[in-house]
């Protein structure tokens, strides 16, 4: 072997000058190999750490709830921190599906779910910036964080451990929901639930919330501009907020704008068109306002006594409630129409007598001003219309109306039982002996003071409740005629009298028909609200009630509450005018009218009685309301069947009454409409003059009579002359009563006493 060749074969054997290159590299690929298969296995380790997606349901995103009139239009939303109205494909516009795609994620249609190239994209950058895990997110990869996980995590390992289980449920989503009808679906629900920013402390979650706190207006009448501005809200929220920085909002459209274009979503020059254009932005209430403030406060109490607080602010409840906007108007009108440019405060309450429905809720108060509704919260003396439950509770004992009398006439007396009685008509006049029926239509406090006394407070209080007054009673016997401490509301009046109306039926008022509770992937759940009733009285007893107070409106204190059909009601008017009511019915609809001060309790004013003041509303409102409906009362299936009465007060009179028989006279007829403005309380009608405390009918009471009584000439002999006495007659409207004659007079002997006059009608 030659020297050259020797030289050769060292040279291979020690290696040439590459080989420890060739040889550094190869174990740097081995290295390299082992790293990658160790964080190929690290990735698949995170990843199977993670929940599956049909393991986890979607989690609550929250809505605003809505509260609609029973015609179907809004009165206003239940606020909460999250102001989200989710809508379907349709009507979302394509502008905002484009403008989204084009600046979240480009090439949202091609990949499955994650963009591998978008990930190396974002990773280089990280890395360039040493910042925050940013970027990479796919929309399905942000759906999966908004409606199932909520893991916000961004930095470090545990930023890249987040993105690899969204990524692996992102898979799984566009697995479930596959080809182009899954990636619509995939994009609406990302529209539908990616938060938009927060204003005024509520955050808008979803592109209906957005459109209308940013633009006032819903989604599908967004504009071009509109639509990329609302499109780059999401990557910062609060850094682009419109109302935060207009500067930044702009710069962040125009950029969505430029990258449409480039897309080909629009052309250069739309994109131009848009990018000169203002902002637009327009601060609102949408969300917060409502119509009919004081029902509305109504229905959410409603609603949080049946369903609880935080179910309540949850949100997401579609709410369908009672209110008829058009009987609301009238309300409003006929409040307005009697009561505006005056400081009377009023307010009118209608419930539906079938089932308990709250129709109509209107009051003069001014939400802005105070939050309280005279309607529902307020209490106030019911006056004369509480007479009703003292009547309703004869009624239920038996006690007729007709034959059963007391005498009118001014009281003060001790009640062995409730201590001092000191009760008078409200103009001091009396109709003497006179029945149920005629003291209900004169609204005569005296009489109905006796037949309280004699049915027993605490009977009066159990009617009130089984009526449906729920506001504290005392069993006393000023209540009665509506002398109440705690007094009632005009909702309370409203329902009592619609158990009347009913036939019996007492009804739990309700402003809500259904309630539709969001479903997690859409559409809802709900809950039909059913009537709650309970048989109160027998409707012989009601329809007794209706009979007289029907009368009421025909010829009583109530004429001025007249509709042109059939109706039923009672005046109320309390002690110095400082309120007048009327309380009545048809058989659909049952109102309730108050009118005094909202703040205090000063008088409406001179003879501002409930029949000349409260029915005349009534009256204007009702023939509204009542709609087309123009029938009669129903006939009772059960008769009322009375028994003998022999109360104390109907059986032997007062006869210890303090007040003298010679002190007080009867007068003229006084009713409303029928001569001069009488009020509630007053006791009117022609009787006798006086009345002996020891003359009054015994039971069992007959029938009223009728015609007017004379007594008989009294006359006298005696030493000297001839003593001629007439007697006085006993004339006008009573039952059962006797008119004296007075003794006759002459000189010398006193003539014989005139004989008694027949029985005044």
């Amino acid at each position: 072997m030659s020297r050259r060749e020797r030289q050769r074969r060292r040279r291979r054997n020690r290696g040439g000058p590459a080989r420890p290159l060739f040889l550094a590299i190869g174990v740097l690929t081995t290295f390299a190999a082992l790293a990658g298969l160790g964080a190929v296995g690290w990735v698949v380790s995170v990843a199977n750490s993670g929940p599956t997606l049909d393991t986890i349901k979607p989690l609550d995103q929250g809505a605003a709830s809505v509260i609609y009139a029973a015609d179907g239009s809004r009165l206003g939303f239940i606020s909460s921190d999250v102001l989200r109205t989710p809508i379907t494909g349709r009507q979302i516009p394509q502008v905002m599906r484009d403008a989204t795609v084009a600046i979240e994620d480009r090439r949202f249609f091609e990949h499955k779910g994650v963009d591998f190239e978008g990930v190396v994209r974002a990773a280089v950058k990280n890395l360039e910036s040493k910042d925050d895990v940013q970027g990479g997110s796919t929309l399905t990869m942000q759906l999966i964080r908004n409606m199932y996980t909520r893991d916000r995590v961004r930095t470090g390992v545990e930023g890249y451990k987040r993105k690899i289980r969204e990524a692996k449920l992102a898979e799984e989503l566009e697995n479930q929901h596959p080809g182009r009808k899954g990636k619509r679906w995939i994009l609406d629900q990302y529209l539908n639930n990616v938060p938009y920013g927060t204003v005024g402390g509520k955050t808008a979650i979803g592109i209906q919330a957005a459109a209308r706190i940013f633009f006032d207006k819903p989604a599908n009448k967004l504009t071009l501009a509109q639509a990329a501005l609302l499109a780059g809200l999401p990557q910062a929220p609060s850094l682009y907020n419109p109302f935060l920085s207009a500067q930044a909002a702009r710069a962040r459209r125009d950029d969505v704008l430029r990258h449409m274009a480039d897309q080909g979503y629009i052309t250069q020059a739309a994109a131009a068109r848009a990018i000169r254009s203002r902002l637009g932005v327009k601060a609102n209430g949408y969300y917060s306002k409502k119509r009919e403030s004081y029902f509305y406060d109504y229905v959410k109490q409603q609603l949080v006594d049946e369903y609880g607080a935080k179910k309540v602010q949850a949100g997401g409840m579609h709410i369908y409630t009672t209110l008829n906007l058009k009987m609301q108007r009238a309300a409003r009108k006929a409040l307005d129409d009697n009561l505006g440019g005056t400081d009377r405060s009023g307010a009118i309450v209608t419930v539906d007598p079938a089932n308990g429905d709250l129709k109509a809720m209107a009051s003069t108060g001014n939400y802005a001003q105070s939050k309280f509704d005279l309607a529902s919260q307020g209490g106030y003396a019911a006056g004369s219309t509480f007479k009703v439950m003292v009547l309703m509770t004869a009624l239920r004992r038996g006690v007729n109306p007709d034959s059963t009398t007391y005498t009118s006439m001014p009281l003060k007396f001790n009640d062995p039982t409730y201590g001092p009685i000191d009760v008078h008509t409200f103009e001091g006049t009396y109709a003497g002996r006179e029945n149920l029926v005629k003291a209900t239509l004169t609204s005569d406090n005296t009489v109905y003071q006796q037949l309280d006394l004699d049915v027993g407070p605490p009977n009066v209080t159990q009617t009130a409740r089984d009526m449906g007054v729920k506001s504290p009673m005392e069993s006393v016997p000023a209540e009665g005629l509506g002398g109440l401490k705690h007094g009632v509301s005009p909702l309370e009046m409203a329902n009592a009298y619609a158990t009347i109306a009913s036939g019996g039926w007492r009804n739990k008022v309700t402003a809500v028909t259904k309630v539709c509770f969001p479903k997690r992937l859409g559409g809802f759940d709900c809950h039909v609200e059913r009537p709650h009733r309970h048989r109160a009285f027998e409707d012989g007893v009601t329809a007794e009630a209706t009979k007289i107070l029907k009368e009421n409106v025909q010829s009583g204190t109530g004429v001025r509450a007249q509709i042109g059909c059939p109706a039923a009601g009672k005046t109320g008017t309390v002690d110095d005018f400082t309120d007048a009511w009327f309380v009545g019915y048809t058989p659909k609809l049952s109102t309730s009218v108050w009118v005094g001060h909202a703040n205090d309790r000063r008088t409406l004013g001179a003879n501002a009685q409930g029949g000349a003041v409260a029915a005349p509303i009534w009256g204007e409102y009702m023939k509204t309301a009542h709609g087309n409906y123009c029938g009669d009362f129903p006939k009772p299936r059960q008769p009322f069947v009375s028994t003998p009465f022999f109360g104390k007060y109907s059986r032997t009179g007062v006869k210890d009454n303090q007040v003298d028989p010679g002190s007080y006279t009867t007068s003229p007829d006084k009713r409303p409409g029928i001569g001069s403005n009488g009020a509630d309380g007053t006791g009117t009608g022609n009787g006798s003059a006086r009345y002996p405390s020891d003359q009054y009918a015994s039971p069992p009471q007959g029938q009223p009579t009728t015609g007017g009584g004379t007594g008989t000439t009294g006359t006298g002999g005696g030493t000297g002359a001839t003593g001629n006495g007439t007697g006085t007659a006993g004339t006008g409207n009573g039952t059962t009563g006797a008119g004296t004659g007075a003794p006759g007079t002459g000189g010398g002997t006193t003539g014989a006493a005139g004989g008694t006059g027949a029985p005044p009608p």
